[in-house]
């Protein structure tokens, strides 16, 4: 009997903490379906800050531009106040158009190619020498300065395509990019070339940052696209001692001056407590950036006019940043965290957007006080009729996580992640590939966990 009772009694409570369907609560996050679905301008900011804009890495016009765009968008959404962070950011200068040419009896072979962030140049003449294909950073390491010296050393391990979730797929493959020019360059080797990150099998390479070695020169390094490693890994398998030609013209250039932009409505009772939701403004050199991050921008900008559209006052100051140079470095989002602590704020949620923006399937969140993702659940049959049900235990993505840091509760939109990688830091990253309704949908979920958040805590 003790034991039906106490059934009964946690079935109540549950039931007590978890809001109805045609509940206040729900009527509000229908709301905000509703009118982003109906209202919102976001695709046409979208449109405007990818066509107007493309390119925008740190140090370049085209962020300088996005900077200004960004002021006027949020001054636009009827928000309190806008304004600026100063940040000095990482400054990398891709330089003329690289070439990788393999090198048959029949003639040379273009393959499809793009620099890695950070990366040094060859000479202008380029370099040339043999192919070693490895899978992993540990058989460089094993064949050390013997084996890979004066070689290029060809990293053609895919991603591996057994997992649902493709960020996992990515973080699973991401040390060839992230760390392997680094060891090919400590054992000697003269180039180093990359399998693309993607699931997809085309002629696009995809760009990303890379490490540079602390106690040398950047090294030239360049992602090829996975038809081009195919046909790398085809022409070694039939000559063993085949060529390959390499001209990078890469540059590290001293840091640059950017800005955070900064745009918020200030809380009608704790105006010391912050929620932020963000996204990063910058792009690689070589994409429009339309899913990473263009959508994530507007999609936070959109956050705040849904608020004033709907006549909500946030009780908590809720605060839109577009974080600078996440790309490159995360000037913008460690320069932010280092206001924030020394301004002793109180940050109560950090929502970051840099998933894409596709069809919202739920959220990630992460805490240092406890586990964000299960106290959220009780709001999963609000955000049920919109197809969203996932809250999973998670980081809140690279810009936010420093704040992560600070032990703030994070939570990132977490769309569907089966396209993101086709198009990620390429030049087909266009606005054509973002559906406006998947864009909107995910704009109105942020808004709905935000406000949700805002009025009862988290």
């Amino acid at each position: 009997m003790r034991r039906l009772l106490l059934a009964g009694l946690l079935l109540c409570a549950t039931t007590a903490a978890t809001p109805a369907l045609g509940s206040p609560e729900a009527d509000t996050v229908n709301r905000f379906f509703t009118e982003a679905l109906e209202h919102s301008p976001a695709y046409d900011h979208l449109r405007e800050l990818t066509t107007r804009y493309p390119g925008r890495l740190a140090g370049t016009a085209a962020l300088d531009g996005a900077i200004e765009w960004a002021q006027r968008v949020l001054g636009a959404t009827g928000v309190d106040r806008v304004y600026t962070q100063d940040v000095m950011a990482p400054h990398w200068d891709r330089g003329a158009p690289e070439s990788v040419q393999l090198l048959l009896p029949s003639g040379r072979v273009p393959l499809a190619a793009a620099a890695l962030g950070n990366t040094g140049s060859t000479p202008p003449e380029g370099v040339t020498g043999e192919v070693l294909m490895v899978h992993s950073l540990a058989e460089v390491e094993r064949l050390g300065p013997a084996g890979a010296a004066g070689k290029i050393i060809f990293y053609n391990r895919p991603m591996p395509p057994r997992f649902a979730y493709t960020f996992d797929a990515y973080g699973a493959a991401g040390d060839q990019r992230n760390q392997g020019p680094v060891v090919a360059a400590r054992h000697g080797a003269v180039a180093a070339l990359v399998r693309s990150l993607t699931l997809a099998h085309d002629d696009v390479p995809h760009t990303g940052n890379s490490a540079h070695p602390v106690d040398g020169p950047p090294f030239p390094a360049a992602a090829l696209s996975t038809v081009a490693a195919d046909r790398l890994a085809e022409a070694l398998a039939a000559d063993p001692h085949i060529r390959v030609s390499v001209t990078l013209h890469g540059r590290i250039l001293p840091d640059a001056p950017t800005r955070n932009v900064i745009g918020e409505i200030r809380g009608s009772e704790f105006p010391n407590q912050v929620i932020v939701v963000g996204g990063h403004l910058d792009s690689w050199d070589i994409t429009p950036g339309a899913h990473d991050d263009g959508a994530g921008v507007v999609q936070a900008v959109e956050v705040l006019r849904l608020f004033h559209a709907l006549g909500l006052k946030p009780r908590h100051t809720l605060r839109c940043v577009m974080f600078t140079n996440e790309e490159n470095g995360l000037a913008g989002a460690t320069r932010y965290a280092s206001i924030a602590r020394q301004a002793g704020e109180r940050h109560i949620l950090a929502v970051e957007s840099d998933s894409g923006g596709f069809t919202p399937m739920g959220f990630n969140l992460g805490s240092t006080q406890g586990n964000a993702h299960e106290r959220a659940q009780r709001w999963r049959p609000l955000f049920e009729p919109w197809g969203i049900w996932r809250f999973s235990k998670g980081t809140g993505g690279a810009d936010v996580n420093q704040l992560l840091l600070l032990g703030v509760p994070v939570a990132g939109l977490a769309p569907d992640s089966q396209r993101y990688f086709d198009y990620h830091h390429t030049a087909i990253d266009t606005i054509d590939k973002v559906n406006p309704r998947e864009l909107n949908l995910g704009a109105a979920a942020i808004a709905a966990l935000v406000w949700l958040v805002d009025t009862d805590g988290l």
